[in-house]
């Protein structure tokens, strides 16, 4: 059988049943149809960024995306960019930036695989694939056929989508996105990006220079793979940004006064995880057994030596989820998604 561990980045996780690999995605649909006529659970697993496995493994057939292959052409002053799921995403987004495709700079260095980033809506630094995706071609487990939906259909929000809402029903095949043709990036919405490329929030940089200076912030936090820093032995921010109502945010106001806080659509109001952590009294390096939080970035949950166990992560995770809860009335709520295994309440 073969052990998921090697599979994701956080070196975590039990046996396949069965495991096989998709090289095209005719054979990455036929696989999941004959698992599903059969009734065998299946895995689809990319990148293994953002997952994290039980220790039992997975009781089912475990599919390892491994389709290539982009395909361009131009509608105005776009590039129209459709991606096979198993393309590295950072490869596309240093390929954008090379050639002059503006859209996606900001999110250099996140790992995975380009499959992934309309399930999670994957965001980094003020940009959102939504905010370029066009088309998901998916198969469609429901109804049993490939489907190619507008990004209107994919109800997008923050880090959510109709795919993540409902893992079981569809598997993302292919990526269109739609880019602007230009040597500089889009408009630069995140402070703390907008400071370290000394420009105004809305400035626009040119894109090599996002790029590498987006890779600078990431790599001391810890967040782009490197074999040499155990901090990169994670699933990136394991919890989520909070989305507060306002009688929420009034609450929390009451327990900590003068929190960082964004005001974002809907009247709603987004808190900072990482403050919330620190202030529950859960810094960076912050250690239970053989799980540590990094040292570099506290949304980060790690495995350094290699030796933890699922078990060890979700019992960290729990206790630094519990104490903010216990401290500020917040429930964090995990980024990755949980495969056999769960933070319960």
């Amino acid at each position: 059988m073969e052990n998921l561990a090697s599979y994701t980045t956080l070196s975590l996780g039990g046996p396949a049943r069965e495991f096989a690999e998709a090289t095209s995605a005719e054979q990455l649909v036929s696989l999941i149809a004959d698992a599903d006529r059969n009734a065998v659970p299946t895995l689809v697993l990319g990148g293994g960024s953002n997952v994290v496995v039980a220790d039992e493994g997975f009781d089912g057939l475990v599919i390892k995306v491994a389709t290539e292959g982009v395909t361009i052409s131009r509608d105005g002053e776009q590039a129209v960019v459709t991606v096979e799921a198993g393309e590295d995403w950072d490869r596309l987004v240093g390929r954008a930036v090379a050639e002059g495709w503006s859209g996606i700079e900001c999110m250099s260095g996140v790992p995975g695989q380009v499959g992934s980033t309309p399930i999670q809506n994957v965001g980094a630094y003020g940009q959102e694939v939504s905010q370029t995706v066009r088309c998901v071609r998916a198969y469609d487990r429901l109804t049993r056929q490939v489907v190619d939906l507008e990004a209107r259909q994919c109800g997008f929000s923050y880090r959510d989508s109709v795919f993540k809402r409902d893992l079981s029903r569809y598997v993302v095949l292919a990526v269109t996105y739609a880019l602007d043709l230009s040597e500089l990036s889009g408009p630069v919405a995140y402070a703390e990006l907008a400071a370290r490329l000394n420009t105004v929030a809305g400035g626009r940089v040119p894109l090599a220079r996002a790029r590498e200076t987006v890779l600078a912030l990431r790599r001391g936090k810890g967040m782009v793979l490197d074999p040499d820093d155990p901090d990169t032995r994670s699933a990136g921010s394991f919890f989520t940004n909070p989305i507060l109502t306002a009688e929420e945010a009034e609450e929390l106001a009451v327990r900590a006064p003068g929190h960082p806080r964004w005001d974002v659509p809907g009247g709603l109001i987004k808190v900072p995880a990482a403050w919330l952590i620190e202030q529950a009294g859960y810094p960076k390096g912050y250690e239970r057994g053989p799980a540590r939080i990094s040292t570099k970035h506290t949304l980060a949950l790690t495995n350094p030596t290699g030796r933890a166990t699922t078990a060890d992560l979700l019992a960290l995770a729990r206790e630094v989820r519990d104490g903010v809860r216990e401290k500020f009335g917040v429930t964090l709520v995990n980024e990755p998604v949980l495969v056999g295994c769960t933070l319960g309440d």
